[in-house]
C-alpha cells in the first residue's frame, strides 16, 4: 500500500520507521504480518467480491485511513498544508466504489470562522479607474500560514473587497522545489502573490520595495503605496482615513518616522552597515518597514530613477526609501513626513493602526475583537 503522493514524499506499508501521527501509528501492525513466521502475508484491507466501508479522517497532525473500522494507515500532512484546503479526494486502482458521503471537515479554533474559499480569492483589479491605496506584503515562499492569516483578517476589510484598495505579496523563490511548486499552486489559488525572479536572501529585499513602486504605480495606478510584512496587521480603514485627512497628494511619507537613527557599525548586528556602505554618520528621516506609505508621485520617481539606474541602492529596505526621498528632495521635491506612532514596529499595543510580529492566532484574536466591538485591543 502506497499514499501521500501528492502530500509529500511517497511512503509504504509495511515501513521500517512506523513512526506515530496522532499517536497512531503510520502502519497498521496488521500490514505485512507474518503467517505461522515462515513467510510474508502482507494484510490487504479489501477483499474480492465483497463490500467495505473506508473512512478517511482528518486528525491534528495528518489523515487516518481506516476500513470496516480497523485502523489502516496514518500520514503527516504535507508542511504548508491546511486540511480544509483539501477540496477533492481521487481514487485510483481495481475498487469498485458505489457511494461516497462526505461530511464537513473539522477545524482548528483558528479557522472557525471562515467556510468559503471563494471570499479569499483576491478581487480583480480595476481597469478604468484608480486605486486609492495599493499594499504590498513582503513575504517568503514557505510562509503560507502568515499569508493565510492576511487573507482571513486584514484582507477582509470593505476597502479591499470592493477593489477600492489592493493587496499583493512579494515573495522571492525558495531553494527546495517542493516549497516551490506549492507557492506556485497557492498563486493560481488566490492569485495575490507575484513573484520575484530571485531566491529570498536579506540582502535583496529593497528589490521588493522597488517591485512594489513599479506595481503600484506601472500596473494599477495607486493615489498611495503602501509596503508591510506578512507579520503585520493593518487597520487598512484607519490608514485610508489619515491619508485622506491629511489631503497630502505629493511629497508624502506617512509611518513611524526615525529622524536620528545612525547606521549599525557593529559587525555581528543584523543591521550592520559598513562605512564603503554608507559613509554618513546618520541617515535621513526614513519609516520603518512594517507599515509606510508614500504617495504615487514618490513611487513612480523610484521607478524612474530605478530605470535610469540612477537608484542608490541599500540593503535596509525602510532606510533606502528615507534615502531615495532625502535624494529627490534636494532635486526639488517637496516632501512631507506624517509620522504616525500608531504604528508599532515592534508588537501591539491598544489602538494601533499597524501591529508587527503577531502570529497567525494573534491577527485572527485582533480581527475578531475589531470585528466584534470595532475597538483595535491587543491579544497579547
Amino acid at each position: 500500500m502506497d499514499y501521500g503522493s501528492r502530500l509529500g514524499e511517497e511512503e509504504r506499508c509495511p515501513s521500517r520507521n512506523n513512526k506515530k501521527v496522532d499517536d497512531l501509528k503510520q502502519c497498521s501492525e496488521k500490514v505485512g504480518k507474518r503467517d505461522n513466521r515462515t513467510r510474508s502475508k502482507p494484510y490487504f484491507p479489501f477483499k474480492l467480491g465483497y463490500l467495505s466501508v473506508t473512512t478517511l479522517r482528518v486528525g491534528e497532525e495528518g489523515f487516518h485511513m481506516t476500513v470496516d473500522g480497523k485502523q489502516i494507515t496514518s500520514f503527516a500532512y504535507r508542511e504548508g498544508l491546511e486540511p480544509w484546503l483539501v477540496n477533492e479526494v481521487r481514487i485510483f486502482g481495481d475498487i469498485n466504489l458505489t457511494s461516497v458521503l462526505a461530511s464537513g471537515l473539522p477545524t482548528s479554533e483558528d479557522l472557525e470562522h471562515i467556510d468559503d474559499l471563494d471570499a479569499l480569492r483576491t478581487v480583480p483589479l480595476p481597469l478604468h479607474r484608480p486605486l486609492d491605496l495599493f499594499i504590498g506584503v513582503f513575504s517568503t515562499a514557505n510562509n503560507f500560514k502568515r499569508r493565510m492569516a492576511v487573507r482571513r483578517t486584514w484582507m477582509q476589510y470593505p476597502a479591499v473587497k470592493s477593489g477600492t484598495v489592493a493587496v499583493r505579496f512579494f515573495a522571492g523563490l525558495h531553494k527546495n522545489q517542493i516549497v516551490n511548486e506549492e507557492l506556485w499552486s497557492e498563486i493560481k489559488t488566490y492569485g495575490d502573490i507575484q513573484l520575484m525572479p530571485f531566491v529570498d536572501y536579506y540582502g535583496l529585499i529593497t528589490w521588493k520595495t522597488i517591485a512594489i513602486c513599479i506595481f503600484g504605480t506601472e500596473a494599477v495606478s495607486a493615489k498611495y503605496v503602501m509596503k508591510t510584512d506578512d507579520d503585520a496587521f493593518v487597520r487598512v480603514d484607519e490608514v485610508l482615513g489619515t491619508i485622506s485627512k491629511e489631503n497630502v497628494k505629493h511629497g508624502l511619507l506617512y509611518g513611524l518616522i526615525n529622524y536620528d537613527a545612525q547606521p549599525h557599525r557593529n559587525a555581528d548586528s543584523k543591521w550592520y552597515i559598513s562605512p564603503e556602505e554608507y559613509p554618513e554618520k546618520t541617515y535621513p528621516p526614513w519609516a520603518h518597514g512594517p507599515g509606510y506609505v508614500v504617495s504615487n508621485d514618490i513611487a513612480k520617481a523610484v521607478y524612474t530613477k530605478h530605470k535610469e539606474r540612477s537608484l542608490r541602492m541599500f540593503k535596509l529596505e525602510d532606510v533606502a526609501m528615507g534615502i531615495w526621498i532625502a535624494e529627490m528632495k534636494k532635486e526639488g521635491f517637496k516632501v512631507y513626513y506624517k509620522d504616525e506612532k500608531r504604528v508599532y514596529n515592534e508588537g501591539c499595543n491598544d489602538g494601533f493602526v499597524v501591529a508587527h510580529y503577531q502570529s497567525p492566532r494573534e491577527m485572527l484574536c485582533l480581527w475578531q475583537k475589531l470585528q466584534a466591538d470595532g475597538v483595535a485591543k491587543c491579544c497579547n
